[in-house]
């Protein structure tokens, strides 16, 4: 796998998994979420950055067909949406401890099942891709399974030592985020009266985040031929890669500052 150099902040993040109820519209959820339960999020002390990526509701999976690699989202497990956090340092989990309480509560009157995957401080790692004022308008969210056999830490080497800088090397990317994570424990957050079932084999290990200028070029990249070269490099490391269409990503604090209104 060809790579190149590029350069790239690392981070401290988690993501949250969600799946809205099914007992209202999923156009209700997804408002009730970017509204009154944005609110709580955004005020949790110690953020660098507070996004919510909503996915389109029909997603059957990005990511080309692939020998040995699951690239068709199961409609069982179709992800509704991800509460995407970036913390400005180990301190800030704490720090929102308490404001973490109204959202376990809160939880309740939009999800139905949620997910944390969290990573350490570094394991995020934010590429400069645009150019100043360049807009993003279209984004792929990317979720991979860790293959049997491989272990953590090489799973991660080659996210971020092979898989990122081919990604990026290709030249239609905005926007690359990635995220390795940890092992998944419901511990982490056991939010009550929502489910939090995440069978072994369907955890993940890994996210890319893709932005690029419209729906056009990302429609291009994902059905270049120079993404087969990457695809056969990805099935020795991952068993499953569920790429997912992104319908908005709406950014509510930014470089630690609360945002008067979410920006896309």
């Amino acid at each position: 796998m060809s790579t190149t150099s590029q350069k790239f902040t690392k981070r401290f993040s988690s993501s949250i998994l969600l799946w809205m109820r099914t007992d209202k519209s999923r156009a209700t959820g997804m408002n009730y979420w970017k509204g009154p339960h944005s609110k709580i999020i955004s005020a949790s002390p110690g953020l660098d950055e507070y996004r919510q990526t909503h996915l389109a509701e029909t997603n059957p999976g990005l990511w080309p067909a692939t020998r040995g690699v699951e690239t068709e989202i199961p409609a069982a497990r179709k992800i509704d949406g991800v509460a995407q956090v970036a913390f400005q340092s180990v301190f800030s989990v704490l720090a929102g401890r308490e404001q973490n309480k109204l959202a376990f509560r809160d939880e309740i009157n939009v999800f139905r099942r949620t997910l944390l995957y969290l990573g350490l401080p570094n394991w995020s790692r934010w590429y400069d891709m645009a150019r100043p004022g360049e807009k993003i308008g279209s984004r792929a969210l990317v979720y991979l399974r860790r293959r049997d056999g491989v272990g953590a830490r090489a799973f991660r080497k080659f996210v971020n030592d092979e898989l990122a800088p081919a990604l990026a090397g290709t030249g239609a990317l905005k926007e690359l985020r990635t995220e390795t994570f940890l092992p998944w424990s419901e511990r982490l957050w056991n939010t009550p009266d929502v489910a939090h079932d995440n069978p072994t084999d369907q955890r993940f290990h890994a996210s890319l985040m893709l932005g690029f200028t419209d729906a056009t070029e990302q429609a291009a990249f994902f059905e270049a031929r120079n993404l087969d070269s990457i695809s056969t490099e990805v099935a020795r490391f991952a068993s499953a890669v569920h790429a997912y269409r992104v319908s908005e990503a709406l950014t509510f604090v930014r470089d630690g500052t609360i945002l008067s209104h979410y920006q896309e």
